[in-house]
């Protein structure tokens, strides 16, 4: 190295110099650099124990019910109408009173009627004293004619004419009982049990026989009714329930729950299935009653209907959130030595958020409620 640099001139010397130090450098550099660490991939979370939530197959008995959309209808309505005319004297309901059936609601002037009755009263006594007087000269006619001492063409004369006035007596005392009847039609009275509506005439108006706005509506709410449909399908099951009740003398309970399904408003009884499905909805009209003493139901209101067809004692129930369906049909994973296990099902019949197994699983087995789309046979498993 040294004759070689001997050889060169100063600058080149330097160069040479300057090329050796920069490649000793490199080496140094690249040499005592350290080699990159291999870290190992993070790891696959799909490839690890599944986290699942699970519950117990549970025995219990589980009450079947049909949910529909109903509305409530009272029993009865009646306008109460006047049968007779003339100024109304008084009104004695509230709107929205609870009246009774017979209870005087208006009274409409009753003097014109008084009159009539007494006109028809007095009638009636001028018909009597005449026919006092004929039944008396007919009693002497019949002496005299058992003594030959008259005529028998006078004593039939007498008789027919006994008879007439019989005839005219029945006459006047329809009238008088018909002046009576239309003076106690001026006092107004329910015709039914119920609660009043707003009222439809003032006091001093003129009143009219057979109005049709009527004085007042009166609602039966005490008892009160729900009216429901349900699909075409579900006819059979519910006749046949409503033909065991009715056999067994007890009823179907039907619930009537508020909109928002929240609130249970009453609870009634199944009292009629309508004659015959609504051709163009597929549909059959179903009547409950319910007692409603509290007035929890009103009306034309809106509620959801829940009919009971049957009681499923000692089933097996599980949450229907854990049924899964396959090409092989319903089933869902239970959990064994901490490994997820298919297992298909046979269900029955469903209410709310549960479903009746028929087969398939036993008291008390764990099956999975969370965690359900990474499984699948044989997949290890962790229970949270």
């Amino acid at each position: 190295m040294p004759q070689i640099l001997a050889r060169l001139s100063p600058g080149q010397r330097w160069l040479a110099i300057a090329a050796v130090v920069l490649v000793l450098l490199a080496i140094w550099f690249f040499g005592l650099r350290e080699a990159p660490v291999k870290r190992p991939p993070p790891p696959n979370p799909w490839m690890g124990p599944t986290p699942v939530h699970v519950v117990s197959a549970t025995k219990e008995n589980l009450q079947v019910r049909i949910k529909a959309i109903g509305s409530v209808a009272p029993l009865n309505t009646v306008t109460v109408r006047s049968r007779v005319e003339g100024p109304l004297l008084r009104l004695l309901f509230t709107e929205g009173q609870q009246v009774k059936a017979g209870e005087v609601l208006a009274e409409i002037d009753p003097a014109p009627y008084k009159v009539r009755l007494a006109q028809a009263e007095g009638t009636l006594q001028e018909t009597r004293a005449q026919l006092k007087n004929a039944e008396e000269d007919l009693a002497l006619y019949q002496n005299l004619l058992t003594k030959n001492s008259i005529a028998k063409q006078q004593f039939d004369k007498q008789q027919a004419l006994v008879e007439q006035l019989r005839g005219t007596l029945k006459n006047h005392t329809a009238q008088v009982e018909d002046a009576r009847l239309q003076l106690s039609y001026t006092r107004i009275t329910a015709p039914i049990s119920g609660r009043t509506g707003l009222r439809k005439v003032d006091v001093g108006n003129l009143i009219t026989a057979g109005d049709s706005e009527g004085l007042v509506t009166i609602t039966q709410t005490q008892p009160i009714a729900v009216m429901f449909t349900i699909p075409e399908n579900q006819l059979l099951a519910v006749r046949n329930a409503f033909n065991s009740a009715q056999q067994h003398k007890t009823a179907l309970a039907v619930e009537a729950w508020d909109r928002s399904e929240q609130q249970l408003l009453a609870t009634g009884a199944l009292t009629t299935l309508d004659n015959q499905i609504d051709i163009t909805t597929g549909t059959l009209k179903l009547k409950a009653e319910f007692d409603n003493s509290d007035d929890s139901l009103f009306p034309n209101q809106f509620v959801n209907a829940r009919l009971q067809v049957q009681t499923l004692e000692n089933a097996i129930t599980i949450p229907t959130d854990t049924v899964q369906y396959g090409s092989k049909g319903t089933y869902v994973y239970t959990i064994k030595d901490n490994k997820a296990t298919m297992r298909v099902l046979k269900l029955g019949a469903s209410e709310g958020n549960k479903v009746a197994v028929i087969e398939g699983l036993t008291e008390g087995e764990p099956v999975v409620l969370e965690g359900l789309d990474r499984l699948h046979e044989g997949k290890d498993v962790k229970i949270m």
